[in-house]
């Protein structure tokens, strides 16, 4: 088989061997597994544990035991696979959540799901051999990497909690500005919190820099996409400003230098703590917010003000002060954050 015919048998089956394919779309579709299982379950768990009402916990509960699946799901999905390979994606995200964690799934259910686009059809017992392939291969690939990837990142997470609970005012400027870059990059900064088990101080860091990025492009644009952009961004995702940044990254300085001056305020003015579950979410649905206040059930009125400031209000300042030193000296011009909403 030469190199043209696999080239042409990898396009047939939609196999696109990228870092655009794995970093970015797989990643990408796996923050929407996690939110609507691990995610939504953790909010459901709260509302259970604060108002008392059982319906909560038990949807909490299967909302949390669903991850694995929904998250085999999701990849398969974004890999564009057929329908069998992604029903079958469910018992690889299962295997490879409970063996190496989230990115135990997401390599496990790459290799699963690419082998099994490229079975599919390709024989008259397709319903046997494509959900076969797959699962055979995302279980013996869970079985194998799982362990070693969980290891990994269970220690790098922890070395980057320790260091921030050791070193609060440079980690707190580094994790609030890197995680809120990567919460607008074309990447998925909740996945990475989940996948690092970045919670605690360093969780708190986090969602400093989010939230830094989501309310400071809401306010700097407002000008340009006015009350729906504000909404669209502040409490859906700064991500919408990408193609602006591509052709202007200057707009990115304003939200960013505010991360790193409300990072350190979060890890030592408030001491604000977040779950992994929500230290990458920012304001998106409030998730940031409701995982601090889960992660400091016992905070009191330090932890509302902090909540308060961190989250909302420094952004919202910082971002538009910095942002009208940058359009004066022409950074920013008219138009350059302007949305097509």
């Amino acid at each position: 088989m030469n190199s043209q015919t696999v080239k042409d048998f990898l396009k047939r089956k939609q196999i696109n061997i990228s870092v655009q394919t794995y970093l970015i779309d797989a990643l990408g579709a796996m923050a929407f597994g996690l939110f609507a299982s691990l995610l939504i379950g953790t909010i459901f768990g709260t509302l259970g544990e604060k108002t008392g009402l059982e319906i909560f916990n038990t949807i909490a509960v299967y909302a949390k035991g669903a991850t694995g699946a929904a998250l085999g799901v999701s990849i398969a999905y974004a890999l564009k696979a057929p329908q069998l390979v992604i029903f079958s994606a469910a018992t690889v995200g299962i295997a490879g959540n409970e063996l190496g964690g989230p990115v135990g799934a997401l390599v496990a259910t790459i290799i699963a799901a690419e082998l099994g686009k490229a079975v599919s059809k390709e024989t008259r017992v397709d319903i046997l051999v494509t959900p076969g392939v797959t699962i055979i291969f995302g279980v013996l690939t869970a079985q194998f990497i799982g362990p070693g990837v969980s290891a990994f990142m269970t220690a790098f997470g922890d070395l980057v909690k320790t260091a921030t609970v050791m070193q609060p005012f440079f980690m707190g400027i580094v994790v609030s500005t890197l995680i809120g870059i990567a919460l607008t990059l074309p990447i998925s900064s909740a996945a990475i919190c989940i996948m690092l088990s970045l919670d605690g101080l360093a969780g708190g860091a986090a969602t400093a820099g989010c939230c830094a990025q989501m309310i400071g492009f809401a306010v700097l644009s407002y000008r340009e996409n006015g009350f729906g952009g504000l909404l669209a961004q502040g409490l859906g995702t700064s991500m919408l400003q990408m193609p602006n940044i591509v052709r202007n990254p200057k707009i990115w300085l304003a939200p960013t230098l505010a991360s790193m001056v409300t990072g350190p305020i979060s890890t030592m003015v408030f001491k604000l703590e977040n779950i992994a579950a929500g230290s990458g979410m920012g304001t998106c649905g409030l998730v940031g917010p409701i995982g601090i206040y889960t992660a400091m059930p016992e905070g009191g009125a330090n932890m509302w003000l902090g909540i308060a400031l961190v989250c909302f209000l420094l952004p919202a300042v910082l971002t538009l002060a910095f942002g009208e030193i940058f359009r004066k000296i022409g950074w920013i011009r008219e138009g350059d954050l302007k949305l097509d909403l």
